[in-house]
């Protein structure tokens, strides 16, 4: 059976321009399956028999492993005989007959509304990054836009005067309200705090960094970890917790 995972893995590399990554995966799971069936006196693919490939799933499912890691051994052993079937190298694909356990979603954690108001406070809008950080949270969670759409906003997309704002995907265009308070914030940081930051008068990015670039993901992820350090919250928080807690929250203020 070991001459025909290498086959196998040989066709995946070049017939199918697989990754390295998923070479070894493939290679590391049919493995594990190859051991199983030798130990058990099965040395060739021709003598598998599907209670076989029944048998060794269970097996799986007593190790207590996750349905994820179990699904991905099913996928390696559908596609190893998928290739086997269409080789001629067996008779019958029994691998089409194995069904993959449902893998549950687990939510993201979400923070409870009285951690994220304090979350919100921690700039206290003193110095002009302060006021770019405590106009970025608020507009953030005014409008539950997400955080790569929040960083690539640019000047043109924010009308005070309508107290809303524009964001692009693709060839659709959203319009998003905020309140007046947000509002208040995002004028006070276009007055006051964008001109000291910025250095190029040309540049379009709304929310740059204190070097006058344009934010980045990784720059607003470090800012919420110093917030949240702050603010007391313990539990782990990442930019999925904050946009569920937002999106949560959203829906909590509507039901009110």
């Amino acid at each position: 059976m070991e001459k025909e995972i290498d086959a196998f893995i040989s066709y995946l590399h070049s017939i199918k321009n697989a990754s390295y990554n998923t070479e070894l995966s493939y290679h590391r799971d049919l493995n594990k399956f190859r051991k199983y069936m030798e130990a058990r006196g099965i040395v060739g693919v021709d003598q598998i028999k599907e209670e076989n490939l029944s048998d060794y799933i269970a097996s799986l499912e007593c190790q207590q492993l996750k349905a994820a890691t179990i699904s991905r051994n099913i996928a390696s052993i559908k596609a190893f005989y998928q290739y086997l079937y269409k080789e001629g190298l067996v008779h019958e694909n029994f691998g089409n007959r194995l069904r993959a356990p449902r893998v549950e979603k687990k939510l993201p954690d979400v923070i409870t509304m009285e951690e994220t108001v304090a979350l919100l406070m921690q700039p206290t809008a003193n110095t002009p990054k302060e006021i770019r950080d405590r106009s970025m949270l608020s507009l953030l969670y005014a409008t539950g836009i997400r955080v790569t759409e929040l960083m690539t906003l640019k000047l043109g997309d924010v009308d005070l005067q309508e107290h809303c704002l524009v964001c692009r995907d693709g060839e659709r265009t959203r319009r998003i309200p905020f309140d007046s308070e947000t509002g208040a914030l995002l004028e006070l940081y276009l007055k006051s705090s964008r001109p000291a930051l910025v250095q190029e008068s040309q540049e379009e990015t709304l929310f740059v960094n204190c070097s006058g670039n344009p934010m980045s993901r990784q720059g607003f992820w470090k800012l919420i970890k110093n917030y949240a350090r702050q603010a007391g919250i313990q539990s782990e928080i990442t930019l999925q917790t904050l946009r569920h807690s937002l999106a949560v929250h959203m829906v909590q203020k509507e039901q009110i």
